[in-house]
């Protein structure tokens, strides 16, 4: 056992906000076309939105600056630059092919309800805490001791003072029900008033490790925010974790972690490996092709934005269940 800690980002950090926008694209075309094929990057700052991807769809007229002013705010300028998909790269996944390769890993362990590690779980519990009453960007980080006890906890959150910021984690604290060491850092550069977009860069796919299972967990390398399921980087992604889950719970394992692996343009999946509590067999008994992914998750309706607030995992998704 050792030292572990994991971070949380509030859905207004500017790389969030990126995320949030890219997913709510996808989900206003999904809304009018469930076949479109879409490809959503956002790179936001200093007053500035830019969009642009790749979007093959028969949705006609979405309008993505409303998108972004519903999210970011209607003091942003808005720049887009959206091309249909590369013809190379749908002749791949016409046929029901993987839409790129890569490498997909999913995970579930026993240490919470969520089954997520422990650390990730209080590290998001107590940003949410902290969100739901002041909605504003920020961070917060747990650390985990070798004994299970907590060694410390970090929140910088704009707009909140130390004060308020000390009396919000002690009520976390109590509420949880926390001990241990319990060393706090809060604002530890200060209190600060400018955040989001005002004060950072942000861009989509920069929270990886925030969107997966925290830094314990090893992850393919992909991110999810924008793609349609015909990226495995999401779908198999999303699939892996379904496997993890069900093997943990039929298994009564203590940790499941999965790998998927795909070549762009083919179906079946290059490796199927689970790793029950360190032991690796093959997978079996799951359709693991894109399309045969894409029907038993119901991958083609608009549900994407919310996965972007928190993670992805743990939140009561059709592939946490």
């Amino acid at each position: 056992m050792f030292y572990r800690t994991a971070e949380s980002v509030s859905p207004k950090h500017p790389d969030k906000l990126c995320d949030r926008i890219s997913d709510a694209i996808l989900d206003a075309y999904f809304k009018e076309d469930p076949n479109a094929r879409v490809a959503a990057e956002t790179c936001g700052g200093h007053g500035v939105v830019f969009v642009t991807g790749e979007i093959t769809s028969t949705a006609q007229d979405i309008d993505i600056p409303a998108i972004v002013h519903r999210i970011a705010g209607d003091d942003v300028e808005v720049h887009t630059k959206i091309v249909k998909q590369s013809p190379e790269i749908a002749q791949g996944v016409d046929t029901g092919g993987a839409g790129d390769q890569g490498i997909m890993i999913g995970y579930a362990c026993d240490e919470t309800p969520e089954m997520l590690p422990r650390e990730v779980v209080l590290s998001r519990r107590l940003n949410k805490f902290i969100y739901n009453k002041h909605p504003f960007d920020g961070k917060t980080q747990i650390t985990i001791a070798p004994n299970g006890s907590i060694d410390s906890i970090v929140a910088s959150f704009q707009n909140v003072s130390h004060d308020e910021l000390e009396k919000l984690v002690k009520d976390f604290i109590k509420k949880e029900k926390l001990n241990g060491k319990l060393e706090l850092h809060l604002n530890p550069a200060g209190d600060w008033n400018q955040g989001g977009f005002d004060a950072d860069t942000g861009l989509t796919g920069r929270k990886l490790i925030v969107d997966n299972y925290g830094p314990r967990v090893a992850i393919g390398g992909g991110c999810y925010s924008g793609k349609d399921p015909s990226k495995v980087d999401r779908s198999a992604a999303y699939m892996a974790r379904r496997i993890a889950v069900d093997y943990l719970r039929k298994r009564k394992a203590h940790n499941v972690l999965v790998r998927l692996a795909y070549a762009i343009g083919y179906a079946e999946p290059l490796e199927q490996t689970v790793i029950i509590d360190g032991e690796p067999e093959e997978i079996e008994g799951y359709d693991l092709t894109p399309n045969g992914i894409i029907k038993y998750l119901d991958l083609k309706r608009p549900i994407y934005e919310k996965t972007a607030e928190y993670g992805h995992y743990g939140e009561g998704f059709d592939w946490d269940k």
